[in-house]
This record gives structure tokens, C-alpha cells and sequence, in this order.
């Protein structure tokens, strides 16, 4: 079933295959019905597993659901180039399909496995150690204990991130799941802790990570921390039961590579994938890695900004941080009968008084953004199998007043791979709009007449 968000949406969406030749409009409302179920992340908050951890993107369950009835009449290999947090390796599990991964955020990664490792945990082991840790709780937070633990030396922030009495009950949480012996178990009370971080700390997402004060938002003294905890834990035990009775039989074979997908030849075998299913960061300059710094300090996938910078340098199409100040980023490709190399040089015409902040900055950005497309092209077709299909979900932009059909110049520089593009689905013609068109770095809002939209670019390996 739909959200309620994403029901509205679908009524709005549209189907057609998009033109590749001249200047892309943004799709319009009456076509026929979408092939697909929306694609919004929302819906996931509420369905067992996928509700573990909050993500700020991805998509739904049920758009992978339908994915893998329509495209794999049989048990198949699932590739997932961009992991996220692994809706669609839950969900290829679930169906009985091979299931792999490249995810180069180590929390994201690490939440991926651990909700992958629920088909064996064992639920009864889980019960008895949540009952541990709640008398292991009540004995020291009444008492004048001092945690062992301390907060990462690395992780600095602008304000105080937890306060003083927040702090005391999360070290305390620290030293239970220290003393766990069991990895998998230890694992479950980590994801826990970093699942809620953020919501006893005096920072949150509005939408990206920042102090709560600076949204208008008084600072949080105390919370209850272990009951939030063992909520979550709680609702682990019930999801694990409720997968297990579902698979009732052996876990398919599945793998998350903490590693960039443009690094899969010699990790992973050519020619093999059935159904790649995807959805890469789009070209709105949302920084996941930053608004994980927190989990990823706290779970010691980082000790030094060094560590950030390195994800960042890593990250599908850069950030524009990274590329802003360079001269110029060309295109490392050439397409033929396409309208992105003039669209470019538009950009990079606007607003050159404004510097790093005009148009030649966000051209670099866009043009780091579509070589990396290229990259993931390649890749794709080093992966899928001979009539393998790929569906990428990919979401069109605005940069400086001017919209960027991000999927159908996708779909143009994978022909130019020699992969098919079979058609350009629009199941979401209206998504909401993010701050890259609204803020004034950006120099110029959008038009009016500029909608954002979200499409899957159906691809397949001749």
C-alpha cells in the first residue's frame, strides 16, 4: 500500500517515454497510469526492518516489491550499486533472490548488514540480553557510577551535541554493549543506539543536520534514553520473528561491499546480474555523508575530518564544495544529438560576478555529477547479464533557475555505453522541492514553470 503522500502523488503520475532530442520539459499531468508504485522513502517508517533506520532518502519497499515481481519471473541475482540502507537487499532477500551491494558509507553499510543478519538471529537471545541491559541500567544510573566509555575525541561540534545528563545515560548505554559477546547482538544494540541518536541530542534534521536552536528549537536537558532504546530493540525482536516466519526456509546468498560500485571489476564477477535496482544520489547537493558524521564518529567508522574527506572525494558526482573553485570540469564523454554540453555552457555563463557561487561553480558541479553517470553506466554494463534490466531511480534538478533533466540525459549516456534504453517511467511527476531551488546561494530561484519530478530510466544489456 501507498502512503498517503504517495497516493496523492501517483494520481499526478504519468508514464510516457521521454523525448532525448532538444530541451527537456518536466512531465506533464494526463498521460497514461505510471508502471511503477511511487518510489517516496515514507512509507518505509512503518513496515518491519525497513523501519529500523530513519534515511533521508531512498525509496520504498513497495516500489522494490513490484520491481522484483515484473522483472525476475525467477530466483535471480539483485544488485544495488547504492545501497543506502539496504531496501532493496531486504526486500531481494525476502523474495528469495540473491542480494548484493556497494555502499561506500560505513554506517549506512553497517545498518544494510545488520538488518540482513536478522534472517538468522536468533529473537530469544535478543530478549534475554535487552533484559540484561535494563537491570545493568536501573543499577548504575541510580547509582554514582562513572561510565567507562567516553564520547569520540574526534566528533566536534558547534554546539553541545548531547547535554551533560543526556551524556551520562548514552555512556552508560556504551558500557552494556562493550560487555556484549555476541557480534550479532552487539550489532543490533549498536543500530539501536544509532537509529535515535539524534533524537535525544540538541541537533536534528530540518532538513539536514544542525542545531536544534538554529530551527527554532529548544535544546533537549534530559531524555529518556534506555526506554527509547529498548523500544527500538523491541521492535527489532518483533521484525526478526516476523521475517523468519516469512522466509521459513535457507537465507539466499547476500553481501554488502563497503566500497564504491566504481570499483566492482576484481570485486565482483562480470556478466552475472539479473535485475540491477537503484536510486544514486541526485543532483541536488544533499550531503549524506555529513549528516551521518554523528553515527559515524559515535560508531568509530571516523576518528579525524580526514576520514569525511576521504567520502566525500568518494561520493557519486562530488559535492560542489569539492569542485566549485576549479576552472572548468569538462565532460569526459561526447554524446551525440543531445542538448547537455550546450545546456552546460549555459550555466556556467550565469552570474560570474557572484564567483564560486555562480553559474561556473554549479556547471562543475553538474558536469562532475554526469561524468560519474558515465562511470555507472560502464559499471552497469560490466554487471548485468545479457538481457539483464537496470532501473534507476533518479530525480531531475534545478541549478541557477534552470532545470536539469537529470533522467533523460541518464538514459542518453548509457546508449552511448551501448546499454538500451527501454523507456523512461514517471511514477512521482511532483515531488517535493529541496533547498538547492530555493536558496539564495543558488543566486536565481526557479521558475515557476519548473517542476521537480522523480523517474526510474529502465535500461537493459543488449
Amino acid at each position: 500500500m501507498l502512503s498517503k503522500a504517495g497516493t496523492v502523488a501517483s494520481k499526478q503520475s504519468t508514464g510516457v517515454q521521454l523525448s532525448l532530442l532538444g530541451t527537456p520539459e518536466a512531465p506533464r499531468n494526463g498521460a497514461r497510469k505510471a508502471s511503477f508504485e511511487d518510489p517516496a522513502f515514507a512509507n518505509n517508517k512503518k513496515l518491519p526492518l525497513h523501519r529500523w533506520v530513519p534515511w533521508i532518502a531512498g525509496f520504498s519497499a513497495d516500489f522494490v516489491r513490484g520491481a522484483l515481481q515484473r522483472h525476475l519471473r525467477k530466483k535471480g541475482v539483485v544488485l544495488d550499486p547504492f545501497t543506502g540502507v539496504g531496501t532493496t537487499l531486504v526486500e531481494a532477500t525476502l523474495a528469495g533472490h540473491s542480494a548484493f551491494g556497494f555502499e561506500i558509507n560505513p554506517y549506512a553499510a553497517f545498518a544494510s548488514r545488520t538488518k540482513l543478519d536478522a534472517f538468522r538471529i536468533n529473537p530469544n537471545l535478543l530478549l534475554t540480553t535487552i533484559s540484561l541491559f535494563k537491570d545493568f541500567y536501573r543499577g548504575k544510573i541510580s547509582q554514582m557510577y562513572c561510565p567507562q566509555s567516553t564520547p569520540p575525541p574526534g566528533f566536534k561540534t558547534r554546539g553541545e551535541f548531547y547535554s551533560s545528563m543526556v551524556l551520562r545515560k548514552v555512556l552508560i548505554l556504551q558500557d552494556f554493549i562493550a560487555s556484549i559477546e555476541d557480534n550479532t547482538i552487539q550489532d543490533l544494540f549498536r543500530l539501536a543506539f544509532a537509529s535515535t541518536m539524534v533524537t535525544y541530542s540538541n541537533y536534528s534534521y530540518e532538513p539536514s543536520l544542525g542545531q536544534r536552536k538554529s530551527a527554532g528549537r529548544e535544546n533537549i536537558e534530559d531524555y529518556p534514553v534506555s526506554e527509547t532504546i529498548v523500544s527500538k530493540l523491541y521492535e527489532m525482536v518483533e521484525d526478526i520473528k516476523l521475517v523468519q516466519s516469512q522466509l521459513a526456509g535457507e537465507v539466499p546468498k547476500w553481501q554488502v561491499f563497503n566500497e564504491s560500485f566504481f570499483d566492482c571489476q576484481g570485486k565482483f564477477p562480470p556478466g552475472t546480474v539479473d535485475l540491477l535496482l537503484t536510486s544514486p544520489p541526485y543532483l541536488n547537493n544533499y550531503h549524506y555523508n555529513r549528516n551521518t558524521r554523528p553515527h559515524l564518529y559515535w560508531l568509530a567508522y571516523a576518528k579525524c575530518p580526514e576520514d569525511m574527506k576521504s567520502l566525500e572525494e568518494a561520493n557519486f558526482g562530488k559535492f560542489w564544495q569539492t569542485v566549485r573553485e576549479r576552472d572548468r570540469v569538462e565532460l569526459e564523454f561526447k554524446l551525440n544529438r543531445s542538448t547537455l554540453q550546450e545546456q552546460l555552457q549555459e550555466l556556467r555563463k550565469l552570474h560570474p560576478e557572484k564567483g564560486v557561487y555562480g553559474g561556473n561553480g554549479w556547471a562543475n558541479y553538474a558536469a562532475a555529477y554526469f561524468n560519474d553517470c558515465y562511470r555507472f553506466a560502464k559499471c552497469a554494463k560490466y554487471v548485468l547479464k545479457r538481457g539483464g534490466t537496470a532501473l534507476v531511480v533518479i530525480g531531475n534538478s534545478i541549478l541557477q533557475g534552470t532545470m536539469i533533466p537529470t533522467d533523460q540525459y541518464l538514459g542518453q549516456i548509457a546508449e552511448s555505453v551501448g546499454l538500451r534504453l527501454v523507456e523512461i517511467h514517471v511514477p512521482r511527476a511532483t515531488r517535493v522541492g529541496n533547498s538547492i531551488i530555493h536558496s539564495e546561494v543558488r543566486v536565481k530561484r526557479a521558475h515557476k514553470s519548473h517542476q521537480l519530478y522523480e523517474a526510474v530510466v529502465e535500461l537493459r544489456k543488449r
